[in-house]
């Protein structure tokens, strides 16, 4: 799949996961933290990426190794900013940081938040990504 293909997946995806957040009842005017993840498996084109993103203005996390599902090796990091839920920021922000991790042979992974309760409510967040369907 190429950047291009990328991006557009992470569209519709962006659009699915607030529409899951607003109607779970996420409060639509609170500021979410949102985590983009970037992986690959050379730690020196992570942290080339990781540069880039920064120097875009984002925060990014220490890189992390993890095991996947086969047994093998990745290592990947997090992009992190602090967003209203509104689909225009965040879908700029994936097409950025998709070209940044293609830019460097990476692998863009999407991003996620958490639910913020609206009114006081008192809720634990629950982890609202590509996977939560």
């Amino acid at each position: 799949m190429n950047v291009e293909q990328i991006i557009a997946q992470w569209q519709d995806e962006t659009d699915h996961i607030i529409s899951e957040l607003l109607e779970d009842g996420s409060d639509p005017d609170a500021s979410y933290n949102v985590e983009h993840h970037i992986a690959g498996r050379d730690f020196t084109k992570l942290e080339k990426a990781a540069v880039d993103a920064f120097k875009a203005g984002f925060e990014v996390s220490d890189a992390e190794e993890l095991e996947l599902d086969d047994g093998g090796l990745i290592m990947c990091f997090d992009v992190l900013t602090e967003r209203e839920l509104k689909a225009e920021q965040i879908k700029a922000d994936v097409a950025l940081l998709a070209k940044i991790a293609d830019k460097h042979q990476l692998i863009y992974d999407g991003w996620g938040t958490y639910f913020e309760p609206q009114d006081g409510d008192e809720i634990e967040g629950e982890v609202y990504d590509e996977d939560n369907d």
